[in-house]
């Protein structure tokens, strides 16, 4: 019988975009198809796309949701929560609203989410004219240190920083991961050799997963 073919990739990591309605299929569809359109209609409920990357020498599949940003259909999305590894908590740097909800959607995260779930927060429609910007750079970063979380001001039109968003909370995971099963390998027993000079009563040691 023919050997089952490997995995094309090292490690599968759920990404989950929420926030109000500030373009986050957007961000989406230029990080997974590099491509940008105005005339999206808006998502009802939930999509997702899959993007396979390598970073450090491994294969990341990234399967990314993108949830409905409207009031009505919270519900609907928090559902996902729990099985996301990584959420990127998104706003319009355009719209105020949109980021004083951030904490509205931390408190959905904290609510609904795995309590080690990696967060980042994101500014987006960065491209835009200055003089309709109402987010400064300095309250979004304020924000994510006080959550103690990463800060990325983004563009899907301009492709300015998403793939850096979308590559630093991967990495981030990939190396809680790592971590995690590194830890869940249990420890070596080691046992200690008799010494001679004490004959063969000497005490042996032991060391095992379970010691504090």
């Amino acid at each position: 019988m023919a050997t089952r073919a490997r995995a094309d990739y090292d490690h599968l990591i759920k990404l989950l975009l929420i926030g109000d309605r500030v373009g986050k299929s957007c961000l989406l569809l230029r990080f997974s198809d590099d491509s940008f359109t105005t005339s999206f209609i808006t998502t009802i409920g939930i999509d997702f796309k899959i993007r396979t990357v390598e970073l450090d020498g491994k294969r990341i599949k990234l399967q990314i949701w993108d949830t409905a940003g409207q009031e009505r259909f919270r519900t609907i999305t928090t559902a996902y929560y729990r099985g996301a590894m990584g959420i990127l908590l998104v706003y319009d740097v355009t719209d105020e609203s949109s980021f004083n909800n951030i904490r509205n959607w931390i408190g959905n995260i904290e609510q609904h989410a795995s309590d080690n779930v990696n967060k980042i927060l994101v500014g987006n429609k960065a491209d835009m004219d200055e003089s309709k910007r109402a987010v400064p750079t300095s309250r979004g970063q304020a924000l994510a240190d006080e959550y103690g979380i990463k800060f990325f001001e983004t563009s899907a039109k301009t492709n300015l920083n998403v793939e850096q968003v979308f590559f630093s909370i991967a990495r981030d995971i990939k190396q809680r991961l790592t971590e995690t099963d590194s830890k869940a390998e249990p420890q070596t027993i080691n046992i200690s050799k008799p010494d001679p000079a004490k004959g063969s009563t000497a005490t042996t040691e032991w060391s095992t997963c379970c010691s504090s």
